[in-house]
């Protein structure tokens, strides 16, 4: 009998300090595995939020993702054995160009099933990332902004410059429509559209928008993607 209780305080312990360790992951790193599902599958949470951090550091008042963060978590997902499917949630302004790529490139590799959704809203790179996946959602308020890259701080106007301006946005388009259903023609035409934004140009898609443009899949919540990904990793 006392034996008995010694084991049950044992097991309350250990699921205490699992629940605290899975806490403290979402607080310092916005990810965590979810395996008490009904369906017995172990899926992965990660979150896209803020401003993709690339090279710099930002300040410390932002929002940020770091990708040195995301792509060693994502190697270990690949090797992992217990995790079976990744849902990625995004509410991002996007960011970093180079950064954003990798993230995408890295989802996109995946053996494993990945779904994403999108909240709030994925603009620029943020596109890339959430086409990444194998089915994409966005919720019916979901923001999604195409613009053509831009770049911070002072550049050189010489030919070369622009040249590389658009050997990074062929990188960009090209990933994006080989992801999903949009045409390369129609994707820079809506990054190209002067009548949407006051001070720059490019286009807002809005919910049902971004999927009648062939970017996202559906329109949805987590219920449809969770949904979806037991489906996917059930199959």
């Amino acid at each position: 009998m006392q034996k008995d209780q010694e084991n049950e305080r044992s097991d309350h312990d250990k699921r205490r300090e699992e629940e605290k360790q899975k806490d403290e992951r979402i607080e310092r790193l916005g990810q965590v595995t979810l395996d008490n599902n009904k369906e017995k599958h172990n899926i992965h949470l990660l979150t896209i939020i803020g401003e993709v951090e690339g090279h710099d550091n930002l300040s410390g008042s932002a929002k940020t993702t770091k990708y040195e963060h995301i792509l060693p978590q994502l190697a270990a997902i690949e090797d992992s054995r217990e995790i079976q499917g990744v849902m990625v949630l995004l509410n991002t302004m996007g960011g970093d160009v180079e950064a954003g790529l990798a993230i995408a490139e890295m989802l996109a590799s995946l053996s494993k099933p990945t779904v994403s959704l999108v909240l709030g809203g994925s603009h620029s790179i943020g596109v890339t990332i959430a086409v990444s996946t194998d089915y994409s959602y966005i919720v019916p308020s979901g923001t999604m902004v195409i613009h053509p890259v831009r770049m911070n701080g002072m550049v050189i106007g010489v030919p070369q410059t622009f040249d590389y301006f658009k050997q990074i946005q062929d990188r960009i388009t090209g990933f994006v429509c080989a992801h999903c259903s949009i045409g390369k023609d129609r994707l820079e035409h809506l990054m190209m559209e002067t009548g949407v934004l006051t001070k720059d140009v490019g286009t807002i898609l809005v919910g049902q928008e971004a999927v009648d443009e062939g970017i996202i899949n559906e329109v949805g919540g987590i219920r449809e993607a969770m949904r979806k990904l037991h489906g996917m990793i059930a199959g």
